[in-house]
């Protein structure tokens, strides 16, 4: 009865909503329906020439030396960046794009990895009768379905959990869903259902099952965001873009206008990050797209305009594949402090995150032990008590700093909606700020139109609507079948170089090395456990990797998914990258100094350090210390960096020490601190003097 009546209120609730949203919808279907074949031409009417192959980064920066002046300058090179390049250059505007450090390096490559509308936007657009809400939600949606039209190879529709553990919530939660497939119209990826419980726990078995009273599932997407950033940096290149990553901006080059009488600002002098040299690139107009950094530049033009950006910090976490099932991600739409968390599978692990909390803006932004906590916490709350939930399962951190546009009314960033805004300044500065990964497309759109009104340049109307991104054209879901058949590559290895390449799979394959075995018989993997490759370092060098971060965090996302992997692929990685850019042994060493000290602080090694020095003091002198580092080694025969029962069972073996095995596991439990099954040495000197005294 009471079900019945809570049924019956959210109806009678939302009938106005439904009514209301169901109109609008049915218009935007009827102009998207139409607008379909529009699109279609607008894909089709790119007249400038794609070339086969991107120029080097070389050959890039002489045309940014060299060209007299561009239609158009940007300044960032994450995904709004690179997307204002892409549209504008297929416009036929001459085009120029600078980075002062990797494309997507910033938070284009930190996100949760979703394409998504953003449910809890169109929740707060309901309940607050806020229609821009709804339009940001229904433009995201509707540059969901383009993206994963754009580049398959990198993005798919992943259905997603949220369990429901109270009766009165399965009706609340059906109808805020069921509205989100109808505000997706056309372009809805598949229709959200319900759960019982037992299909719920077959779908995602390591869910929480005391009181679940079912389960609601429904669609978005999910893609390698500092790849598809990539992709689109490099189409751009291939139209004819002059981009260069590790190129920064001094300052804003102004001119006194002879008509206005005002100053105007008409390129930017810029440096080579990587060779000192610095040099003016002359343009009509300057772009803006620096997400966070936003202000910064906004000051060069101005120093006395006020903030429009507020930053906000968003935490992610990755675990062990075994933590989701395959193909089903979790939300958790109202954690104990309100924020949403999504539990995710991604490249094989899982990913969750993520925090929301106001923040500094900097370029190295640093996961905190308290952040990775609150997530942890909140993952044991639906995961079921069978699944320990260990600390020690964390195997990669990141903070992404978020370019909110600021709400003078807001009292924290929770409250602020991503939606974008597009700022001209007196002096003819174009600048994009806020919007979200999704709508990256519709952002660089935007902007190029206000750039093209404000400096009367000659171009015509957005081309990229159904632009095919690089390495999509002649991908297909077998494709890796062809690489295993004709290269020899394994399984895994060919899907995944199929999925992050797409059609230029075969380029990588193509310069893979011989193994030496009778199979695999090309592809040498950089680490045993994950599928890259050895050729992808050669092939990051050619699509403008410059240096081992660049491999390891965003070319590869070895550094994403596992950071002790990442370290121990990273000198051979500085090897293949030395011999390709010719790095002598010095820069050698720098380059691996500086990935350590990036995977330390920026992708959760520090925190995780810090958390076992805490947990327990090292109480040995020095000449114990190195004398334990000695007996680890001997355990760890095989340079693994850890050491496991198999292990302490050969060596107490060799020296004729008997141990039940029993005994052995508890002694191995006590000593592993963060509760992964493996010892590490930290660990071992921490614990192992008290716990193995025959080893004295």
């Amino acid at each position: 009865m009471a079900f019945q009546k809570a049924v019956k209120g959210t109806v009678l609730i939302g009938g106005g909503a439904i009514a209301t949203v169901f109109g609008l919808s049915q218009f935007s279907q009827y102009r998207n329906k139409h607008g379909a074949l529009v699109n279609v031409q607008a894909a089709e009417a790119v007249t400038v020439p794609i070339k086969n192959d991107f120029p080097t980064r070389e050959e890039q920066i002489l045309t940014l030396k060299n060209t007299p002046e561009f239609d158009v300058l940007i300044i960032g090179g994450g995904a709004t960046g690179c997307g204002c390049a892409l549209d504008a250059v297929t416009r036929g505007l001459k085009t120029a794009l600078l980075e002062r450090d990797d494309f997507s390096s910033g938070t284009s490559s930190r996100s949760t990895k979703l394409i998504h509308g953003g449910v809890r936007y169109l929740q707060k657009a309901i309940m607050k009768l806020d229609f821009e809400q709804y339009k940001m939600v229904k433009e995201a949606l509707q540059e969901r379905a383009n993206l994963l039209e754009i580049a398959p190879h990198l993005s798919a529709p992943l259905p997603i959990m949220l369990p429901v553990y109270k009766w009165w919530q399965l009706p609340y939660y059906w109808f805020g869903i069921k509205l989100y497939d109808l505000v997706a119209g056309s372009h809805c990826l598949k229709s959200s259902y319900v759960l019982s419980k037992s299909r719920a726990l077959e779908h995602f078995p390591m869910l929480r099952k005391d009181k679940l009273v079912g389960a609601i599932v429904y669609y978005d997407g999910q893609h390698n965001d500092a790849r598809m950033n990539l992709a689109i940096a490099l189409t751009a290149a291939r139209y004819g873009a002059a981009t260069a990553n590790y190129t920064e901006v001094l300052r804003l080059l102004k001119r006194t206008d002879p008509c206005s009488g005002k100053q105007r600002v008409y390129g930017a002098r810029c440096r080579d990050v990587l060779t000192g040299q610095e040099f003016d690139v002359r343009a009509k107009c300057v772009i803006n797209a620096t997400g966070p950094f936003t202000d910064s530049v906004r000051k060069m033009d101005d120093q006395e305009v006020p903030n429009i950006c507020q930053p906000s910090a968003g935490v992610h976490i990755v675990m062990p594949g075994y933590y989701s099932p395959d193909n089903m991600g979790l939300l958790d739409p109202a954690t104990s402090d309100g924020r949403v968390i999504f539990f995710l599978p991604w490249e094989k692990m899982t990913i969750a995150g993520t925090t929301d909390s106001p923040t500094d803006v900097t370029s190295h932004p640093i996961p905190t032990e308290e952040d990775i906590n609150f997530i942890l916490n909140e993952v044991r709350n639906y995961l079921s008590v069978d699944v320990e939930v260990r600390r020690g399962d964390v195997l990669a951190a990141w903070s992404g700093i978020r370019p909110l546009v600021t709400d003078p009314n807001s009292k924290d960033t929770q409250s602020i909606c991503r939606n974008h805004l597009v700022a001209v300044s007196d002096s003819g500065l174009v600048t994009i700020a806020g919007g979200k990964w999704t709508t990256y497309r519709a952002m660089a759109q935007d902007t190029i139109d206000a750039a093209i009104q404000e400096h009367n340049l000659p171009a015509g109307s957005s081309k990229t609507i159904g632009l095919l991104l690089q390495g999509a054209e002649d991908w297909s879901p077998t494709l890796y079948i062809r690489l295993v058949q004709d290269y020899g590559l394994e399984s895994e290895v060919a899907q995944h170089l199929a999925s992050t390449y797409g059609d230029k799979a075969f380029e990588v394959a193509k310069i893979a090395q011989v193994t030496g075995k009778r199979w695999p018989i090309v592809g040498k993997r950089l680490v045993s456990e994950f599928p890259y490759i050895e050729a992808e370092v050669i092939y990051g060098v050619k699509e403008y990797a410059r240096t081992a971060v660049d491999i390891i965090s965003r070319r590869t996302r070895l550094a994403f998914l596992n950071v002790q992997a990442a370290e121990e692929a990273l000198p051979r990685i500085v090897d293949l990258m030395g011999k390709e850019l010719n790095w002598n042994e010095q820069k050698k060493k720098e380059q691996l100094e500086a990935a350590r000290k990036f995977l330390y602080y920026e992708m959760g090694y520090k925190v995780k350090s810090d958390q076992l020095t805490d947990s327990s003091e090292i109480s040995l002198a020095p000449s114990d210390i190195e004398r334990y580092k000695k007996r680890f080694h001997m355990f760890d025969k095989d340079k693994k960096g850890f050491i496991t029962m198999l292990d302490v069972k050969r060596v107490l073996e060799s020296i004729s020490v008997q141990i039940d095995e029993k005994t052995l596991h508890d002694i191995l439990n006590e000593v592993d601190l963060n509760k992964n099954g493996q010892v590490e040495l930290i660990e071992f000197l921490q614990a192992c003097p008290a716990c193995f005294p025959a080893l004295q």
